[in-house]
This record gives structure tokens, C-alpha cells and sequence, in this order.
């Protein structure tokens, strides 16, 4: 398993990585894009400027980086990124397949992504990830998997993905929607020739969405290396969206309210990997302080008060605008 890597780095910060997602392309749904973003947007201005993340984040002790067929170049960028820095043997680099980039580099464009799990768009995208990042690729996961996902039940699929784990590559499958929880259970039961095919699960949960919390219990138990996405909420768990429970202890504690939405997360003790979606190397920054946010527990019974119902959730989640 890559992420044994982690268990030997010694660095606060090591369990926090960067995802790409918001600067791998100019559209994302994101609260306060255009203030993190400006209007350049060009291919090169987000080569740089996530460059420049990736950097900051291996100065300051992040080892997983996240990417996706989907994130636009966000593979590409981080290729680049790896092919400067070929001594960094100490990192754990991981991407996802399912979903198809389509929005031609435009914010504005009617559809951004098209989800497809079959093996037919498994082989594509898997050689188009090749590619790109070679043998520096250690984990691949399945993008957006929910519990009527055939990625569930195709035994093709199952043998392709354990074949590419015989050669080394890690498999995982990641989780979006209301039904989180049944999507993991169901992929725990999922085996080629008597073994769990997936070892990692990538899954949504801050303090408005802990819907899946059991579920990735369940998984770490198991066996599985647990990553959690969206932290933030698309911003609203960050200024100035934040609500006013977790204003009031980023007040008390002098940490951002991002800090501390991230270090709600790294106290789950299935937890293996809290991602930053930082859009700014000062964003990343702040989020990472989230390694040494100490919360009592007055603090956490008022921001435990936060959690919405996961169906309310996700349709406010599904109505946030591309930006």
C-alpha cells in the first residue's frame, strides 16, 4: 500500500493532502472562485498557479496529491509538476476515472463532465492516465460511485481493475450523493478470486454532511485507507460563508474557519487523508494549520450541532452554479 508512506513521515501536515480539483480547470462550483481565481484563467496561468500549490504544499509537509480525468489538465499539471521533481520519492500521487472532461476549457460551458463506469471508458481513460503519469501513479480510483453504479456489479470491470492492481496500482472507487453510506458497504463486499478488490475509499464529510461517518468507520476497519473530499463544502465551511458556530470557534481559537473544518475531520480516528481544495498557496496555508487546531469540548458539541440532512445537503450541493 502507497499511503504505508505516510505512516513514516513525520510532518504535522503529512495526513493533509491537496486536491486538485478547482485549479485544473477554469469552472468549478466552488463559493468565491472569482476572488481566488480572477478572470486569467488561461491554460498556463493554471499550470502556475498549481505549480505553485503543489510546491507549497511539499515545502510544508503534504505527501498525497489528488487528481482526476475530469479536473480539466489537473493530470497533466501534476505530470509536469513530477517530471521536475524526479528525486520525490516520499509522495503518494492518486487519480480517478468515470468521469469525462467535456467543457473545453469554458466556466461556461452547458455540461462540464459525463460519468460513464464501464470498462470501455476504464481502458480509455486508464491509458490516457498512463500517459501522462506513468509508474508514478499509485492509486487509481473509480470517480462518484453510487450504490446503482455498475462499477458495483460488472465482473469485467472487477477483473481489469484487479489486474492493474497485480501490477502494482492501487484500487479505489470514491463516493458522492445522499446515499454515500450504502455505496461503501456495497463496495466492501466487492471481490475477485476471494479478495477485496478496493483499498482506498474517497468520500464527502465536513460538518454539514456526516452522513458517511459509520460507513468509513466500517471501511477503515476493513482495511481500507480513507480520504475525504470536500471538507470545505465548496466553501461554505470557509470565510465568509462559514456559519456562525464555526465562526465562533475559529474566533476562540485564533484558526481560520477553514482550520478548523478540516480539523474536524482529522479527529475521526478512520480518517487517513483530510483533503485541501486550496485555490491559493495562502488558502493552503491556512488550511493546513488544521494540524495543530486543538478543539474542546464545548467547541465540538456546538459545531456538532451543524450536520444537515444529507438529502438537503446534496440538493444544495447540486444547485451550486459553475463558476
Amino acid at each position: 500500500m502507497p499511503f504505508a508512506r505516510l505512516a513514516t513521515a513525520t510532518t504535522p501536515t503529512c495526513h493533509i493532502g491537496l486536491g486538485l480539483a478547482a485549479v485544473g480547470r477554469p469552472g468549478y462550483i466552488n463559493l468565491g472562485r472569482e476572488e481566488d481565481l480572477g478572470e486569467n484563467r488561461s491554460v498556463e496561468a493554471l499550470r502556475t498557479r498549481s505549480h505553485d500549490l503543489l510546491d507549497a504544499a511539499y515545502a510544508q509537509g503534504v505527501r498525497y496529491f489528488d487528481a482526476a480525468r475530469s479536473y480539466g489538465r489537473s493530470e497533466e499539471f501534476l505530470a509536469d509538476w513530477l517530471t521536475a521533481h524526479p528525486d520525490l520519492d516520499d509522495i503518494v500521487v492518486g487519480s480517478k476515472w468515470g468521469y469525462t472532461y467535456t467543457a473545453d476549457w469554458s466556466a461556461d460551458a452547458e455540461t462540464h463532465e459525463v460519468k460513464d463506469h464501464s470498462v470501455q471508458t476504464y481502458e480509455r481513460q486508464r491509458a490516457e492516465t498512463a500517459e501522462l503519469l506513468g509508474d508514478r501513479l499509485d492509486l487509481y480510483q473509480i470517480h462518484s460511485v453510487t450504490p446503482d453504479s455498475p462499477a458495483l456489479t460488472d465482473k469485467e470491470l472487477h477483473a481489469r481493475l484487479a489486474e492493474a492492481a497485480a501490477q502494482g496500482v492501487t484500487i479505489g472507487f470514491s463516493t458522492s450523493g445522499p446515499a454515500q453510506a450504502d455505496a461503501i458497504r456495497a463496495a466492501l463486499t466487492v471481490t475477485v478470486d476471494g479478495e477485496p478488490l478496493f483499498r482506498t475509499v474517497q468520500s464527502t464529510y465536513n460538518a454539514l454532511e456526516t452522513s458517511a461517518g459509520p460507513a468509513l468507520a466500517e471501511a477503515h476497519d476493513a482495511g481500507l485507507t480513507v480520504i475525504v473530499k470536500e471538507g470545505m463544502a465548496n466553501g461554505r465551511l470557509a470565510e465568509p460563508y462559514a456559519p456562525d458556530a464555526l465562526k465562533a470557534a475559529a474566533e476562540e481559537t485564533s484558526m481560520g474557519a477553514d482550520a478548523i473544518a478540516l480539523a474536524l475531520i482529522l479527529r475521526r480516528p478512520w480518517a487517513g487523508v483530510a483533503l485541501s481544495g486550496a485555490a491559493t498557496v495562502g488558502q493552503l496555508a491556512s488550511n493546513l494549520h488544521a494540524a495543530v487546531v486543538d478543539l474542546n469540548d464545548d467547541q465540538l458539541a456546538r459545531l456538532d450541532t451543524l450536520a444537515e440532512d444529507p438529502q438537503v445537503y446534496w440538493e444544495r450541493r447540486g444547485q451550486l452554479p459553475w463558476h
